[in-house]
């Protein structure tokens, strides 16, 4: 059945309805070459808090974003309204390119990426030795991480007036890391946070760890005064800390030269997004062996090209079973 008669043309044609009466669809996106940059400090349910020149500006994503998201550390362009004025909101419509993104699952299981930071450089791994117990599981999943998203770790061990820090680093004195040991004291009068801002300037840090390990205080006496967030206690009968942290918010040091972002105590760091080959990157002096490796070796299979490696001589024997360790974190829950 004919819709139309012989001689149509352009007018006889049918358009769908614009039920708003605005203009017409297009998937022409706007350039806005006039944005401008900022650095996104923290997100609150939708609402980002981005530093734009030294002003703390409140926006919300584009909607032309789509479902991409922007996290603590994103460098984004931002339209509206940039006075940092209370009631005001600009508008979020670029997110950079990221140079490194470090991710979690919820667990090994779920195959839902979120998130943690973007464009960091390092790691800091906060551990209590007591007080809570240390957990190493934990601390082989946020090593896996870190090397999975191109972090340099550092290991902060917290508490050390509770006991010695000797068993936990000999535990990983094989994996070459930078580390810095505190004690209480040390985190109340400052003097801690002098030995690790050491380690901080020049360079994007992200703080994980489980709640009650002294993260936060240890952040807070980094920053100085006026940046301070609230802080816990550890629970006497379940050994676990409170979260009072529920956000990430990235602070600047003093210097200038630096900044740090505080994240959520977390109970669990789930690694189904990690891909092996990544976290080989990481032992230098193992990459070689890979490359007899068969296609998609996860490295600890009987025929694994790095046994006959090391076998050789061209590595030492703990590095492979520490790789090995950090590879099979994926297989072994947290605590097992």
């Amino acid at each position: 059945m004919r819709r139309y008669g012989k001689h149509t043309d352009e007018d006889d044609i049918r358009q769908r309805p614009n039920p708003k009466g605005n203009r017409a669809r297009t998937n022409i996106r706007p350039k806005h070459e006039d944005a401008s940059e900022g650095f996104v400090l923290t997100v609150d349910r939708g609402r980002l808090t981005c530093l734009v020149e030294d002003r703390a500006v409140t926006a919300m994503k584009a909607r032309e974003l789509g479902r991409k998201a922007a996290v603590v550390g994103d460098r984004v362009s931002l339209v509206g309204d940039l006075s940092g004025r209370k009631d005001t909101l600009a508008r979020i419509v670029r997110i950079e390119e990221r140079k490194s993104v470090l991710r979690r699952t919820a667990d090994d299981d779920d195959p839902y990426e979120r998130v943690v930071v973007a464009n960091a450089d390092q790691l800091a791994i906060v551990t209590a030795l007591a007080d809570p117990e240390p957990r190493p599981r934990m601390i082989d999943r946020c090593l896996v991480a870190a090397y999975d998203a191109g972090l340099e770790p550092l290991l902060v061990l917290t508490k050390s007036d509770l006991t010695s820090p000797d068993k936990i680093l000999e535990v990983y004195s094989t994996f070459g890391l930078n580390y810095v040991v505190t004690n209480r004291e040390e985190l109340e009068t400052g003097g801690a946070a002098d030995r690790v801002r050491e380690r901080l300037d020049g360079r994007i840090t992200a703080f994980v760890g489980h709640s009650g390990v002294g993260k936060t205080t240890l952040v807070n006496s980094l920053v100085g005064e006026g940046r301070q967030r609230a802080t816990g206690h550890v629970n006497k009968v379940t050994g676990r800390g409170r979260h009072t942290t529920t956000s990430a918010l990235a602070l600047p040091l003093p210097s200038g030269d630096g900044w740090v972002i505080d994240t959520p105590g977390v109970r669990s760091f789930g690694l189904h997004h990690v891909d092996p080959s990544r976290v080989v990157l990481a032992f230098p002096d193992l990459v070689p062996g890979t490359e007899e490796c068969p296609r998609a070796c996860s490295h600890d299979e009987p025929d694994c090209a790095l046994d006959q490696w090391v076998e050789d001589g061209h590595a030492d024997p703990a590095r492979l079973y520490s790789l090995r360790r950090l590879l099979g974190t994926r297989e072994r829950r947290e605590g097992d």
